[in-house]
């Protein structure tokens, strides 16, 4: 393999398309720089969030780690022509499931139309070896064929991996594999509601159900397996134990040292109060250039929010963008007194909220290959309020999304008038950072529940709700002056480019995800449109009242649809009384009310305006979703056989990658029940 590209400029961020997608690269600036030691564990936690690759494809469908196996076994033996039709399109959708880690899209969640014929896949796996094939005990091919067939092309078997549509039973619409067969979403929610219940530390909840699938045992009553060592998924559970080990080994401080002592403690006992105990030591561990995220973390693809995906990422600081965040994170405490929101919901005291920029060395998991270019853990509400949280923002992967986005002509098509446009350019990149950072490092450690509400009351509306929580809170503040003098903002004006993009972004151009006829239901997506439309519709019902423009409108010019800001200012007040009620339905649990704003806001489309973007969007040639490709660190030994050096490469291919990483991380069986 080659060398990393000696300069920024020839770096080639983006990579192939095909569907959707486009892949890009993320360069891992200044790893050259690390000491030996350093290097040695951001490998060692490399190779840790890489294991866990299994469980993910496991969680998001009980057949996603079958077909995959079956899938590349065509790919790789298939014997026949591979410029047919049908094959080319048995390519796209190999590729379009190894992006989203199973059958079902990665963001709109909706089971994947192969674009070839039942035919042409039966006689391919008829073709190939059946001893690489994903049998069961005493399974022949046809068998197999019967049995994973309907799951791919059968629309009504498994159609959305995550169903949030209201009025439906959650669990049993959704592939997700986080509830065993027959478990309905009431049962789901009684299950936990007596484990609340039962819990006598009222004032440190574990967050019930966080690592384990919720089943029905043989005597009809409900169980948990939980994912640990010696449970569910144990096999993959240990062997990132291992390199959690090695890592710990050369881990830079004390502090790190026993985070990561404690992480395989919970690993292996599977006991969510030692889960909280690693998160408080995660938050507290600040020394050091190199940090990670590893578990099971995030809980999006669970329709009831409660449960978490595994993920997993290395890491290390950007010593100089990280000057920014630290900024914010040492004036929290002014940020939260001056919230809009209600006294009541306002933390007295911000503890422990540390914010950093970073720099990616691997992505894992749910992280990968599409991924957040901010983070905040951890999730729990106790601990962020005891002993605060950390938040970053992953300034390569957001280097890579603006170097392969410039000049592609989306923003011309779609903003308004040329001096918008110019703001754009000038401000735009550096408010969005700001924006992640106020969003990641503030704005999800800023205000606190109610006493007794329970963290999970908004049920599947949880997190949309927070996503705009934290959104809201970083428009809010952006617009401040506090900003300037910070030195955080250039001027005045410059937020005015967040708010414009912010604004096309909710009510038009994030629909070019999503199919005609559907509906929103990405909980960021949610709450990007529930922000904008609840803004537009706020801003109109003033004007009407009034008189004059609104602060904001959808404007027609050549036949095209524009957003139009005539007020900035008042664009902020209302972004500031959203966030008010929006904390208030946060911290007091208010299930209605969270469904009133979701549902009326941030799930129906308009068909003609989703139409046009449509088209306009297509025009352009855009891939709407982006995804990354890992690095490769090609490790140097001596003699002995000990470690002298480690390099970063870049030149593996998207597909390489994929089957190598079906090689070398294939840690759990095809059937896990």
């Amino acid at each position: 393999m080659s060398a990393a590209p000696a300069t920024a400029d020839d770096f080639p961020y983006a990579g192939e398309r095909f569907a959707d997608l486009q892949m890009l690269r993320y360069q891992v600036h200044g790893f050259d720089q690390l000491t030996l030691q350093q290097k040695k564990y951001v490998y060692y936690l490399s190779e840790a969030a890489l294991t866990g690759r299994d469980i993910l494809w496991d969680q998001n469908g009980r057949y996603n780690l079958r077909i995959r196996c079956m899938l590349e076994t065509v790919y790789t033996d298939y014997s026949g022509e591979r410029t047919t039709d049908d094959f080319k399109a048995f390519e796209v959708y190999l590729k379009r499931v190894w992006f989203s880690n199973g059958i079902h899209h990665h963001y709109g969640c909706d089971k994947f139309v192969p674009g070839f014929s039942e035919d042409f896949l039966a006689a391919a796996v008829r073709g190939v070896d059946a001893a690489k094939l994903p049998l069961a005990d005493g399974q022949t091919v046809d068998q197999l064929i019967y049995e994973l067939f309907p799951v791919i092309f059968d629309p009504a078997v498994m159609p959305k991996r995550t169903n949030q549509a209201d009025g439906q039973d959650l669990v049993l619409t959704s592939a997700a594999n986080y509830y065993g067969a027959g478990v309905t979403q009431a049962e789901a929610e009684e299950f936990y509601l007596a484990q609340k219940e039962a819990d006598t530390d009222l004032a440190h909840p574990v967050m019930f159900g966080m690592n384990s699938r919720l089943v029905r045992g043989t005597d009809g009553q409900l169980t948990e397996n939980v994912w640990r060592s010696g449970g569910l998924y144990g096999a993959a559970i240990d062997r990132i134990i291992y390199w959690l080990e090695l890592a710990k080994g050369v881990a830079e401080t004390e502090q790190q040292k026993a985070v990561i002592a404690k992480l395989i403690e919970y690993y292996r006992t599977g006991d969510l109060r030692t889960f909280d105990q690693y998160t408080i030591l995660w938050v507290q561990a600040t020394e050091g250039m190199v940090d990670f995220v590893n578990g099971f973390t995030e809980s999006y693809g669970d329709p009831l929010g409660m449960k978490a995906s595994w993920e997993g990422m290395a890491n290390f600081k950007d010593l100089e963008a990280t000057r920014r965040t630290e900024t914010l994170s040492q004036n929290a405490q002014w940020f939260e007194d001056h919230s809009p929101v209600d006294p009541r919901f306002k933390k007295p005291e911000c503890k422990g909220i540390t914010a950093k920029v970073i720099v990616a060395a691997m992505l894992g998991g749910d992280l990968y290959p599409s991924t957040a270019i901010g983070i905040n853990l951890p999730n729990s509400n106790w601990v962020r309020a005891e002993h605060g949280s950390k938040s970053v923002t992953i300034g390569n992967l957001t280097d890579a999304y603006n170097k392969a986005a410039h000049g592609n002509g989306f923003q011309k098509e779609f903003v308004i008038d040329a001096p918008t446009l110019a703001l754009i350019n000038q401000y735009g990149d550096v408010c969005d950072d700001l924006h992640t950072d106020l969003h990641e490092c503030l704005g999800h450690g800023s205000g606190r529940l109610l006493s007794g509400v329970d963290a999970d009351s908004l049920k599947a509306y949880g997190s949309a709700i927070e996503e705009a929580r934290a959104d809201l809170f970083g428009l809010y503040y952006l617009a401040d002056p506090k900003l300037v003098e910070l030195g955080l903002t250039p001027n005045l004006d410059a937020y005015k480019a967040q708010y414009y993009t912010y604004m096309m972004n909710g009510l038009m151009t994030q629909l070019v995800r999503i199919e005609p006829g559907a509906e929103i239901e990405e909980a960021h997506m949610r709450n990007r449109a529930l922000i904008a439309r609840w803004t537009l519709a706020q801003a109109a019902a003033m004007a009407a009242q009034q008189g004059g423009k609104p602060a904001v409108e959808l404007v027609q010019r050549d036949n095209k649809t524009y957003v139009q800001v005539n007020d900035y200012p008042m664009l902020r007040t209302l972004f500031g009384r959203l966030l008010a009620e929006i904390q208030r339905v946060k911290s007091e649990g208010d299930f209605e009310g969270a469904r009133r704003l979701i549902e009326n806001y941030a799930v129906q489309i308009e068909p003609q305006l989703h139409n046009e973007v449509l088209a306009r969007y297509k025009a352009l040639d855009l891939a709407p979703y982006k995804g990354f490709i890992n690095p490769v660190y090609v490790v140097e030994r001596d003699a002995a056989g000990e470690i002298t050096d480690i390099r970063v490469t870049y030149d593996e291919t998207y597909a390489d990658q994929m089957l190598r990483y079906s090689r070398e991380y294939a840690t759990l069986p095809y059937i896990n029940e």
